[in-house]
């Protein structure tokens, strides 16, 4: 299951579908990646980033002009929030003047949650991964059920994330996440007889 707000290309999503349908076959693991572009609209950031250089902007105009009067320092506090909150509103400046560690947050929620509804919610069984990508906030998660990710030795798992995060950095995501899924579906079927499904 791919679910993306990026063009991937056809070639791209047919691959990623014959791949997962191959190793969901062969295992009862279910697989999913999700793609977006950014978390979260991060809507406060321009307004507080605006106000707060609008303020600091008309006081340093009263300490410096103190004749101008109020009528005028409204006006240029006004114009100067306006101005600043549409520039700040654009999404590349907006994700820079949000924390880093905001962000973080911000994707991982989202990656659990997508987790919750494509994993969880979509299996009886419960053994599934999910490859969570947010390009805006440069992150990169892999979620696997409890099931799963017990079974797995830590080294392997920080193995196929490290693999993965390095395809997507590479700008190979498509190939990235085949990789990943075969390598688990592999993993399941040699080391975790009970995993795999008997149909």
């Amino acid at each position: 299951m791919v679910t993306t707000k990026l063009p991937l290309t056809q070639e791209e999503r047919r691959r990623i579908r014959e791949a997962v349908a191959a190793t969901e076959r062969r295992t009862s693991a279910i697989f999913a990646l999700v793609i977006v572009p950014v978390s979260d609209r991060y809507a406060l950031f321009p307004a507080v980033w605006a106000a707060v250089l609008a303020l600091l902007a008309t006081g340093v105009t009263a300490l410096l002009w103190p004749a101008l009067g109020i009528r005028v320092g409204f006006v240029i506090d006004a114009a100067v929030f306006a101005s600043l909150f549409l520039a700040l509103d654009w999404l590349p400046l907006r994700l820079r003047i949000v924390p880093a560690s905001v962000k973080h947050s911000q994707a991982r929620r989202l990656a659990h949650r997508e987790f919750a509804v494509r994993i969880v919610g979509a299996s009886h069984h419960r053994n599934g991964m999910l490859f969570f990508v947010s390009l805006g906030e440069r992150y990169v998660e892999v979620i696997a059920d409890r099931n799963i990710h017990s079974r797995v030795a830590p080294d392997t798992w920080d193995k196929l994330v490290a693999d993965f995060v390095a395809a997507v950095k590479a700008g190979h995501l498509a190939d990235g996440f085949i990789i990943a899924v075969e390598t688990c579906g592999h993993i399941l079927e040699t080391h975790y007889p009970d995993i795999v499904s008997r149909q």
